[in-house]
């Protein structure tokens, strides 16, 4: 399933990101390119990743945890993203 695989190349791009492969503007121009499989999820799905996005997109103007929105926790909530939205493409399959 398509959908599945892409949510699996997301979840390698935060791994990316979180191994300091990735810089946050890399990571968001890769989170925020076009994925036409989002609208087969609720809407709220759509609006917490833009949510997310923004929070890590804000969280890179400041070095490591210093901001009010700490990278690793907001790391840990893109795999809890990508573990919610799997859970439901897979019983639309």
């Amino acid at each position: 399933m398509p959908a599945l695989e892409d949510t699996a190349a997301l979840r390698r791009h935060v791994r990316s990101l979180r191994q300091d492969q990735l810089t946050v503007a890399q990571f968001s121009a890769l989170a925020r390119a076009p994925k036409p499989w989002l609208s087969d999820l609720p809407p709220a799905f759509s609006t917490v990743w833009d949510n997310l996005l923004d929070r890590l997109e804000s969280s890179a103007l400041f070095s490591g945890d210093s901001c009010s929105f700490s990278q690793t926790d907001l790391l840990a909530s893109f795999d809890m993203w990508l573990d919610k939205a799997e859970a439901k493409l897979s019983t639309q399959a």
